[in-house]
């Protein structure tokens, strides 16, 4: 299986630059993602772990109005 796939690569011309730039469209993925991890705020993490906590009526009712306005 491998050959017939080697061989009809061989045959395109500038075929090598493909997995030089799948390779560098990974990596500046993953750095772009862990430099916003990194400078993500503390406070909005916080803030957002506990949102399946909250049992406060202020979510419910936030909740509520985006069902029913189509939000």
């Amino acid at each position: 299986m491998l050959k017939y796939v080697k061989h009809n690569l061989e045959t395109i011309s500038g075929v090598e630059i493909y997995p030089i730039l799948s390779l560098l469209i990974f990596f500046l993925f993953f750095v772009g993602l862990y430099t916003w991890v990194y400078t993500y705020k503390k406070e909005k993490i916080k803030e957002m772990s506990q949102l399946p906590f909250s049992d406060s009526e202020e979510n419910s009712n936030t909740l509520f109005n985006q069902k029913n306005t189509g939000i």
